[in-house]
């Protein structure tokens, strides 16, 4: 199976356990399209394996559609793991946090990954901002928040970042 264009297209291979895609060109606007249908097309398997190697760029609407296939592999029980970005793609996975929601391999981990249980949306931590725009979140050693100037942008580029509890002076936000 093959979705492609001039500049980008993307091959699959349909296993018992896994699917393998291989990604190759430039992921932005006006290729997001088959990125997401091969994403969509893929049945349902304990682990889809992107092969993002050779992707060149990867713009915000690439972003959201690796998110959107994170969370629809998920609801059907899976995992997608992405393997060896190429360094500009890999700075922009690590840049909108993505690489902490998407687990990220080399070609050599990747190809003896085992598709673990879906994990829960991952809880930040409590946010309250002063009226300076400071932040007062309750430190916690393990978590690593963004400056609350960038939660916006963040929100923004990703779109995933949703509330999970607002009844309290502290809202919360998690990264699904």
């Amino acid at each position: 199976m093959e979705q492609r264009s001039d500049r980008f297209h993307v091959q699959v291979s349909v296993g018992d356990h896994a699917v393998e895609m291989r990604a190759t060109g430039e992921v932005d606007i006006a290729t997001v399209g088959l990125l997401r249908t091969a994403l969509w097309a893929a049945p349902a398997r304990p682990l889809l394996r992107l092969d993002i190697s050779g992707v060149r760029l990867l713009s915000a609407a690439g972003v959201r559609a690796l998110i959107a296939a994170h969370r629809r592999v998920r609801a059907r029980g899976g995992e997608l793991v992405l393997v060896d970005p190429a360094p500009v793609v890999a700075r922009v996975l690590h840049v909108t946090g993505l690489d902490r929601v998407i687990p990220v391999r080399d070609g050599a981990a990747a190809s003896t990954a085992v598709a673990l249980p879906a994990a829960a949306p991952r809880v930040l931590a409590p946010l309250a901002l002063t009226p300076a725009g400071e932040s007062s979140a309750r430190p916690d050693p393990a978590v690593t928040l963004p400056e609350p100037a960038a939660l916006g942008s963040l929100a923004r580029a990703l779109g995933s970042l949703v509330p999970v509890a607002e009844a309290s002076s502290a809202p919360m936000l998690a990264c699904v």
